[in-house]
C-alpha cells in the first residue's frame, strides 16, 4: 500500500452575487467547484483538489507548492 501524501494548501471561499459559495486553490491550477451550502463545497473541494493534485502530479510532474498563508485583505481598486 502506497503511503499518503498530506498537503495543507490555502483556499479561498467568496461568496457571489447568486449566494453561491465559489472555492479556489490558487496553488493548483484552474482548480475550483462552487455550491449552494459550505458543506457541500466542503465536500466538493476535496474532490476537485484529489483530481487537481492528480494531474499536476503525473501529467505536468510538478512539486505542488505549499505556501505560507499569510492573511486576505479586500482592497478597493479605481480605474
Amino acid at each position: 500500500m502506497a503511503k499518503q501524501k498530506k498537503y495543507n494548501l490555502s483556499v479561498i471561499i467568496e461568496k457571489d452575487s447568486e449566494g453561491y459559495y465559489v472555492g479556489s486553490v490558487p496553488s493548483l491550477r484552474s482548480c475550483y467547484t462552487q455550491a449552494k451550502t459550505l458543506s457541500e463545497l466542503y465536500k466538493r473541494l476535496a474532490e476537485v483538489v484529489s483530481l487537481c493534485l492528480e494531474v499536476e502530479e503525473k501529467q505536468f510532474k510538478q512539486q505542488i507548492p505549499q505556501n505560507q498563508f499569510i492573511g486576505v485583505q479586500t482592497l478597493e481598486f479605481v480605474k
